[in-house]
């Protein structure tokens, strides 16, 4: 096998559009419902968040990384739930924390 094919091999896959490499964690997805209006671990601490995000498989809602307990990221780390967006109702991109980028 030449060095170019192994190489070829090796590469990520890519999206239908080809601009950014495949993330298997959108397939599949179903809506959820966002279990509160705020971060509870937050609340609880008395402490403040800068924004929050939604995680997409079981709707635990939790302050991002931006915010100063980053509750988010800890909840991907206790249940390896993948995908987050933001809270607000507008379409946005999700966050992958297995791959780190937006998908």
């Amino acid at each position: 096998m030449s060095p170019d094919h192994s190489m070829a091999l090796n590469a990520p896959a890519v999206s239908l559009n080809g601009s950014a490499p495949h993330c298997e964690h959108v397939t599949g997805l179903v809506p959820v419902t966002p279990q509160s209006d705020l971060c509870l671990d937050c609340q609880a601490l008395g402490g403040h968040w800068a924004s929050l995000l939604i995680c997409l498989s079981c709707g635990w809602v939790a302050c991002s990384d931006d915010s100063p307990h980053r509750h988010a990221r800890a909840h991907y780390q206790e249940t390896d739930h993948p995908l987050a967006r933001g809270l607000e109702p507008a379409p946005q991109r999700r966050w992958c924390y297995v791959h780190q980028r937006l998908v």
